[in-house]
């Protein structure tokens, strides 16, 4: 039993802590399900916004949906069920236009004079207070995904277990707390169940927007990097009250401006941790390619870059490397006065780190695209020579890069997690 939409939304966004860390988008179907999406929304400090969504129901059997309507001109619609219908398109168009003039005044209430949020290539959190048939959410799942959701996440307090097994075809993933066999009704499930007005609904979405105006993101500081007497470019961030900093190790053919390390780094912004990406080489030093695979050299410059950033900060420091950057960052680390508190790898050839493996003392997460079966090999032999606390994580589907929908997000997730116990609780 829930007590009420704010009781469920706040034990909902215990479930979704996994994505705090991947920059998501939550939509709450209206009218209940807004106020529990404000709930997770502010869990997870992510933008809030209504996701309106209208059913097509067949002319004379308006229960048998053939297809439904979104925001910005997006229609889903089912070829198969307007032909099993014999219904004259003229008949069928008649349905979209009532709709989508009911759409529009809906949006144009709730949401007022804000725009739209953009969800081209987000993590797109669905939520609602609850699930009966499912036919609405999987519509509004279908929407998102046309709006352009590189993931879309679909997260309710309590549904029928078959609903939530169909939902899973319709979703990337499904996230019920609670699937009871003797279900009969939503509202059986909360002790406090009354309507959701027009008013709480505009007031919540107001509220979030002005608060997400309120919280200005960190912004980069160009610095100048003392790696050992060579001076390398680098850009610090760090957010109000970061409790630790993560350096960044770019791999071979990289840089600094790698959009790849920029989204994890970006991620870790957004939860309150520093960041500090730099060039591990001077642009003489990156002509010689031979330079980019001395990871002796590498890792004895970001050891002299961490001793470097000691002097301005006085948190916890982590590594995250990429590719050789990978090999680099556990190079460094395993230096007798390291002090790291942990080590994330994405897509990486720790082997590359040889005899100092045995000698890394920093918790050290490997990540691995399941696709990328060489490394992935690589990385299975390298952490049979590491010592310290380890963990391998593979994410399925995904190649060297990470460039498959969701794939990054996850990576950013698994690495905001695993700085979070190990830098941040250090810290406290």
């Amino acid at each position: 039993m829930f007590t009420d939409r704010t009781d469920a939304g706040q034990r909902l966004a215990e479930a979704l802590r996994h994505l705090a860390g991947v920059n998501p988008v939550v939509l709450g179907l209206p009218r209940g399900g807004v106020p529990v999406a404000f709930q997770v929304a502010q869990a997870l400090g992510a933008p809030l916004d209504v996701i309106v969504v209208r059913k097509l129901g067949v002319p004379y059997h308006r229960e048998l949906g053939f297809g439904a309507i979104g925001e910005g001109g997006v229609r889903v619609i089912s070829d198969d069920i307007v032909r099993q219908s014999r219904v004259r398109q003229e008949d069928l168009a008649a349905v979209e236009h009532a709709e989508e003039a009911e759409l529009v005044r809906q949006a144009r209430k709730f949401r007022e004079d804000r725009p739209r949020v953009p969800l081209d290539g987000r993590t797109v959190i669905v939520v609602d207070d609850g699930i009966a048939t499912g036919a609405t959410a999987a519509a509004a799942c279908a929407v998102v995904r046309a709006m352009g959701a590189a993931r879309v996440v679909l997260a309710v307090p309590v549904a029928p277990p078959d609903a939530v097994a169909w939902l899973r075809t319709e979703a990337d993933e499904v996230v019920c707390l609670s699937t009871p066999r003797a279900f009969r009704a939503v509202g059986e499930w909360y002790q406090d169940f009354s309507q959701t007005p027009d008013d709480e609904v505009v007031a919540l979405l107001a509220q979030a927007a002005d608060g997400l105006v309120a919280r200005q993101p960190a912004r980069a500081a160009e610095v100048v990097v003392d790696a050992g007497g060579v001076a390398l470019t680098g850009d610090l961030t760090m957010p109000k009250g970061a409790g630790a900093v993560v350096m960044f190790a770019h791999g071979s053919g990289s840089s600094r401006h790698s959009p790849r390390n920029r989204s994890v780094a970006a991620a870790l912004n957004r939860a309150g941790l520093g960041t500090l990406l730099f060039d591990l080489l001077t642009p003489a030093e990156e002509t010689d390619r031979a330079n980019v695979f001395d990871i002796e050299t590498l890792g004895s410059r970001l050891a002299d870059a961490t001793r470097w950033l000691r002097h301005l900060q006085t948190v916890p420091i982590g590594y995250f490397g990429a590719s050789t950057g990978a090999a680099a960052a556990l190079w460094a680390a395993a230096s007798a006065d390291a002090d790291i508190g942990a080590v994330v790898s994405r897509g990486g050839r720790p082997d590359l780190a040889g005899p100092r493996l045995a000698d890394v003392r920093a918790p050290t997460l490997l990540i691995v695209g399941g696709r990328d079966t060489r490394v992935l090999d690589l990385n299975q032999q390298a952490q049979r020579e590491l010592r310290c606390e380890n963990r391998l994580d593979i994410i399925p589907g995904a190649t060297h890069l990470f460039e498959e929908p969701g794939a990054l997000d996850e990576v950013a997730g698994l690495a905001l997690d695993w700085f979070t116990k190990h830098l941040v609780a250090a810290a406290r």
